[in-house]
C-alpha cells in the first residue's frame, strides 16, 4: 500500500516513540490548541477554522509525499471536529496516536 512509507514500516523504539507520542502531542498542540484555537478566538467561523487547521495538518505531512499526506487530510478534519466539540487538544492527541498506531499495525501486517 502506498501510504505505508518507510516510517510506518520501521518498528524500532525511536520510530514508535515519535509516531505514538511526540508527533501526536506536538502536532495537536500546534494545530488544534494553537492555530485552530487562535482562529476561533478571532471570530473565524468554526468550519473555516477547522478547514484551515486540517489543510495545515495535511501540509505538515507533504514532505513524506502525497501518498502519505492525502490520507491525513480526512483525519485532520476529524481531529478538528473533535477539537471544536470538546476544546481539548489532549483528546485530539490521543486520537492521533491511536490513528498512528492503527497505521503502524496495518502496515506491519500488510507487508
Amino acid at each position: 500500500m502506498a501510504m505505508c512509507g518507510p516510517a510506518l514500516l520501521q518498528h524500532d523504539a525511536a520510530t514508535l516513540l515519535r509516531l505514538l507520542l511526540v508527533a501526536p502531542l506536538l502536532e495537536e498542540w500546534l494545530i488544534r490548541a494553537g492555530l485552530q484555537e487562535w482562529l476561533l478566538r478571532r471570530g473565524v467561523a468554526h468550519w473555516r477554522a477547522l478547514s484551515v487547521a486540517a489543510l495545515v495538518f495535511g501540509a505538515l505531512h507533504l514532505p513524506r509525499g502525497w501518498a502519505v499526506a492525502a490520507p491525513t487530510l480526512p483525519m485532520g478534519f476529524a481531529l478538528g471536529w473533535l477539537y471544536g466539540r470538546r476544546r481539548r487538544w489532549q483528546l485530539c492527541a490521543l486520537a492521533h496516536a491511536a490513528c498512528n498506531g492503527a497505521a503502524l499495525a496495518w502496515c506491519g501486517t500488510y507487508f
